[in-house]
Parts: structure tokens; sequence; C-alpha cells
């Protein structure tokens, strides 16, 4: 824990936080007794440079933000998971988090066959003679991929995310929400008067690749189990981070009303698969879930208000280079990863380019540049670069943010365009 907070590139950072006086800066409308500003909050997938976003939300907090409403994608969905569970709306959490992430070996999260994991670090690393190993191990990888469809069962990484929750008492979906629903009391200084908010949410991104839909747990828990108050939050986190073959897909079984079409005349608002999903076909007995960066690997658009200025931002932060250079396809594997990469990434650009103002909302990391998404062998020192990172780039966000300028902008937005 020491090794990140008190690393001496954070503890500059928390200077200039006092010097620059960000931690009285205004950044929302929102406020409780404390004084604390409220932001939602969207967090990118990414892996392990997941480990960054913990950087991210340690310079915020410390200047005095406080996040109400959560979503993000696999890495980003167990950041968000994370924050939703080990306190109420308004505590601060990020060092819970980073304590939890730094007593932890991610390396056990990879719990499959350890010649096929060792040959993912080989390809990662650029080792010599991957080809040769690729080969030697080809047999293997056909029938584990052939049988479970992913090199990695992700049970160990389902139980470590379990556990940890349980520890702040919350073992089910209705903990969760019970949890979420204790708000302290809040004040709109734009008003001076005390403010009403809807609810504080929590989206987790998948995708059901059974019915080829798009997923937000857990509003939509109850299409896929009878009783959704009863399960375990972090199986919403193993959905979303169930990346394409290095994980087993997610199942669920016994899906309610398995085998039915919903009755046709039934109107679509009181239906629930057509309501949720837009799906019309029979209800399957089970689904498999993959990786939510798949349909949404930066799902900014969760909380947004299409109509006037809204009385706090949604803050969202990226991990990942995002279309700063252009794909060199010259075989299978680099048109698979394009391919892959132009699912995650364009149907949250098309979302941006029609609300150009959440430019100035999103905080880039950019962690790939120097680290693998899928190196779960990261040392110790990669895990405090990566955290340092995430720091820094909110730090440099935050002394740029100016949040009468972001009002104005959606004033002139709301002003010139139908919405």
């Amino acid at each position: 824990m020491k090794q990140f907070t008190e690393n001496h590139q954070i503890l500059a950072l928390l200077k200039e936080i006092k010097k620059k006086r960000l931690d009285s800066k205004v950044y929302s409308d929102i406020t409780d007794s404390s004084g604390c500003q409220y932001v939602d909050l969207v967090q990118e997938g990414g892996g392990v440079l997941g480990i960054a976003l913990a950087g991210y939300a340690y310079i915020l907090e410390k200047a005095g933000i406080r996040f109400f409403s959560l979503a993000g994608t696999s890495a980003g969905a167990i950041s968000a998971m994370l924050m939703a569970a080990t306190g109420s709306v308004g505590d601060p959490v990020s060092e819970r988090i980073l304590k939890i992430i730094s007593e932890k070996d991610i390396s056990v999260f990879a719990d499959g066959h350890p010649a096929l994991n060792r040959l993912i670090i080989r390809y990662i690393e650029g080792r010599r003679c991957f080809n040769f190993y690729l080969l030697l191990n080809a047999f293997r990888i056909w029938k584990v991929l052939r049988r479970d469809l992913g090199v990695n069962p992700g049970d160990e990484f389902e139980r470590w995310v379990s556990l940890k929750l349980s520890d702040f008492g919350v073992d089910t979906l209705e903990d969760l929400q019970r949890l979420r629903s204790q708000l302290p009391l809040l004040f709109d200084r734009s008003q001076n008067n005390k403010a009403i908010l809807r609810k504080a949410e929590l989206k987790i991104i998948t995708s059901d690749i059974t019915t080829k839909t798009k997923v937000v747990f857990p509003e939509m828990a109850e299409l896929y189990w009878k009783d959704p108050l009863t399960v375990k939050p972090a199986r919403f986190v193993r959905a979303s981070m169930s990346v394409p073959f290095f994980f087993q897909p997610m199942v669920v079984k016994n899906i309610p009303n398995a085998g039915e079409f919903e009755e046709k005349g039934l109107p679509k608002e009181k239906s629930r698969w057509r309501k949720f999903a837009g799906y019309y076909g029979r209800i399957p007995s089970e689904v498999k879930f993959a990786d939510g960066g798949l349909l949404s690997n930066f799902p900014i658009n969760s909380f947004h208000l299409k109509h006037g200025v809204p009385k706090k931002p949604t803050f969202g932060v990226r991990l990942s280079t995002w279309r700063d250079d252009y794909s060199r396809i010259k075989s299978p594997g680099n048109m698979s990863g394009a391919l892959i990469g132009t699912m995650r990434q364009l149907h949250d650009y098309d979302f941006l380019v029609r609300n150009p103002d959440y430019n100035k909302l999103i905080c880039y990391i950019d962690a790939d540049r120097d680290f693998n998404w899928l190196d779960f062998k990261l040392p110790e020192a990669g895990k405090v670069e990566l955290f340092i990172a995430g720091a820094e780039k909110a730090f440099d966000f935050l002394d740029r943010f100016d949040w009468e300028e972001y009002k104005e902008i959606r004033k002139e937005m709301a002003g010139r365009s139908p919405w």
C-alpha cells in the first residue's frame, strides 16, 4: 500500500493539489454538508490496465470529489463494482480499493492450463520462437477451445470478487441495492437549496452472445435469474470481463420461462425481453456472456442527459489510445485484432461524435502505450507505474476542467439544435 500512496510522485501531486487549490475548485453544482462535490463516473475496460483507474479515483477524491452513479465495462466494471460496494454513496473508497488490489497477486486470475498461459505471456513479451511453441501446443489449444471456448475458467477471479464484496457486507444484489440507497444529504449550489436527485445508479456492461444483446447489469438481471435479488454481484462483473478465448464465457442456466415466446399481445413496456433487449425470439435455457467491451468498452452514454444542463458532470476515464493510428492487416491474427478493436470502439465513438461536449469530461490515461492489457504477470513495479499514470492524468484533467465553461457549452448546444 505504501509503495503506492507514499511514492514521491504521488506525494508531489498531493502538494500540487493544495498549491493550485484544486481541492477548492468547482467541479459540480451538487455538494454535501462537508463540501464534497459529486460527479457520475464512467470507466473504460482494459484488463490489467485497470490499476490506473485506482490512481485516477485517488486523486479525484483528494480534490474533494465523490462519485454518485457509476458505470464501467470489464476492468472498468471491476472498479465500478468495488467503488459501489465498499462504502455508501459519498464515502471515500479509493484507498480501500487500492488496498484490495495491492494485496492480490493478479497472476492467479489466469487459472487455466499453465502451458497455455505461458504461451500467452511469451506472445505478449515478444519472445523468440513463439511460432514453435504455438505449434507445439496447437492440439492442446484446439482441445481446450473446442471444449471450453476459453483458456481460463475465470473461477478464481469470481471467487476473489465475491469474497471482497462479502468483506463489506455485500453478498447479494439486495445487499448492494440497500447500500446504494443510503444517500447523504445533498445540496444544489446553483439554486442554494436541497438537491433532488434520482437514485445512485450502477451499470455493468456485458455481452449476451446467445441472444446478441448488450446487457446492463443489474437492471437487466431479471431476464436471466428468477430471483435476481439473491444473485451475487460478482456474477455481473465476471460476465463483463469475459475476454473472448482468454477467459471462458460466463454461463447462466435455467433462464426464466425458457423455451417460451413472450406474449406478442403484451405491450412492450410490460414485457421483459422486448423491453430491455429488443429480443423477440424463443427464450433460451442458458446464455453465454462475453466481454462487454465487444459492444461498449467505454459506455460514456450511460448517464447522458438529453435535454438541458446537468447539475453534475459525467466524468469518463479512458485506459487506451483511441483511433490514433491505423491497423496494419497482414495476417489472420492482425485481422482478428482489428475486428475486435473496431467492435470495442465504434459504438462509443459514434456517441461522442454526436455529443462533442463530452470531450471536455474525459481523462485519457492511454496506459496501453507502455503496458499490455492481458499481462497478468505484471510485476509490482508495473502496478505502481500504472497507478501513478492514472494519478498524473487525473491531476492534469482537474487542472484544466472548467465546470462553468462546460455548462455554457451545454446551453449553447441546447439552444441551436433539437435533442
